[in-house]
């Protein structure tokens, strides 16, 4: 059986990539790091959020959402694919860091470069880009611990997870 593919700017990529769900490929390793009550934040499906987790989405038609979270702290917040939608990046990540307790995990998966369809002038919902070393750099000078980065994985995106 032949592997599908699609092609977006004479690159091709696994036919996968074009489905959503991407946290599915993340799953099996976020719920090694994500243990007690958090948030998947952007789920987009609740077939497709972080088993356990309080889903946090648009679709779910009430007041939360990446920059209106319920009160109070929580032990993880894991997002998939969210980030890059939300109008200011720095401002929603900081948010979302001060709704985690002290000792904490934030886990974040997101869409690499290396995909040009996800480029925000290929992909109007996107508004942003971003890259590993951004991301780590910010955690860093905001005093989070035992920040690990992942490469670019088989869906083209890559893994940031942080201590608060």
């Amino acid at each position: 059986m032949p592997i599908e593919t699609i092609f977006h700017e004479n690159n091709e990529y696994p036919l996968f990539q074009s489905k959503g769900n991407a946290a599915k490929y993340i799953i099996p390793f976020a719920l090694e790091f994500c243990k007690g009550v958090g948030y998947d934040i952007g789920f987009c499906k609740k077939e497709w959020m972080l088993p356990n987790a309080i889903g946090i989405d648009y679709s779910e038609n009430n007041d939360y959402h990446a920059d209106n979270l319920p009160e109070g702290q929580v032990d993880y917040i894991f997002s998939s694919h969210c980030l890059e939608h939300v109008d200011n990046w720095v401002n929603s990540l900081e948010y979302w860091m001060s709704k985690i307790k002290k000792g904490g995990v934030l886990f974040l998966y997101l869409p690499d470069y290396s995909q040009s369809y996800w480029r925000p002038w290929n992909n109007k919902k996107h508004k942003h880009i971003l890259i590993p070393e951004i991301i780590y750099d910010l955690l860093k000078k905001r005093g989070c611990n035992k920040i690990f980065k992942s490469g670019i994985d088989l869906n083209n995106s890559f893994t940031i997870v942080c201590e608060i």
